[in-house]
């Protein structure tokens, strides 16, 4: 625990915050900027000593329960979270199962591409969020029920087909799936969606019993659309590190059939597709 390091940084954050940001009265006497110690030390549901004291870099090593409360007074960033864990010497405990919360900067992000599918993916290979020409390329992913939106359980139980990289899929998506289950070994989802690939498929069973952790990129496919045919696209995945998240992009050569054809589906949208598939 850094005494001198944790008080300079509360103070700091206390400062910033108006009382008004926090719903209270600003008052009419304030001789210093943002938050008083006893503002925060209500809002964080501990006493105004023990807040002081910490402040003064005198106080006992606060339990996770009062860094959550600090957290939460304070009005901490993920980041800022983090730091004020590994100050008072006690990092922050992970997330029990993966985050499945996008971002809505991420989701006006993949709806502000042109001419590019781009879909959110959580850690175990769940469908989270998607833009409309994904739906038309891939599938409408709103017409399922959530179990079913995650393409390992379609690659290896269902009907995930008509993409040239299949076997290239399952291979590296199993061995990204081993690494997810040694971060969250906990997560009943997570183990749910390993025994049912167990049960359900012996190509997963040979795979996982492999044990690879590592996998390359797929830098390319093509799809094999029922309306539009064959669509050649570049693969792109950006990862969106403080949730543990992917977003995937697909787009076309420019002046190639694949982009005419991504236009096409662009326009047409998912009403004419019926059971389309990736």
């Amino acid at each position: 625990m850094d005494r001198r390091e944790l008080a300079d940084f509360l103070r700091s954050r206390r400062e910033r915050i108006t009382p008004a940001e926090v719903g209270l009265p600003a008052g009419r006497r304030r001789r210093t900027p943002g938050l008083r110690r006893e503002e925060v030390a209500r809002l964080a549901f501990i006493s105004p000593e023990y807040y002081s004291r910490l402040e003064q870099a005198r106080g006992p090593r606060p339990s996770r329960e009062v860094l959550a409360g600090l957290a939460r007074a304070l009005r901490l960033s993920d980041a800022e979270r983090v730091h004020l864990h590994q100050l008072a010497g006690a990092p922050p405990t992970p997330p029990p199962g993966p985050p499945r919360e996008v971002r809505p900067s991420i989701l006006d992000l993949i709806e502000r591409l042109p001419l590019s599918a781009a879909f959110v993916t959580a850690a175990d290979y769940e469908v989270l969020a998607w833009n409309d020409l994904a739906a038309a390329l891939m599938e409408d992913f709103s017409a399922v029920p959530r179990g079913e939106r995650n393409l390992l359980r379609r690659a290896f139980l269902g009907s995930l087909y008509g993409v040239s990289d299949r076997a290239e899929f399952e291979r590296s998506s199993t061995r990204q799936l081993r690494a997810v289950v040694a971060r969250y070994p906990n997560d009943p989802e997570v183990r749910a969606l390993v025994d049912d690939l167990h049960r359900g498929s012996e190509r997963f069973r040979a795979l996982w019993a492999s044990h690879d952790v590592a996998s390359s990129p797929t830098l390319r496919k093509t799809f094999h659309h029922p309306l539009v045919g064959p669509v050649t696209v570049n693969c792109d995945a950006l990862d969106v590190a403080d949730r543990d998240q992917r977003v995937v992009i697909y787009t076309a050569v420019p002046g190639s059939a694949s982009e005419e054809a991504l236009r096409l589906l662009s326009v047409v949208g998912t009403q004419q597709l019926g059971d389309a598939h990736v």
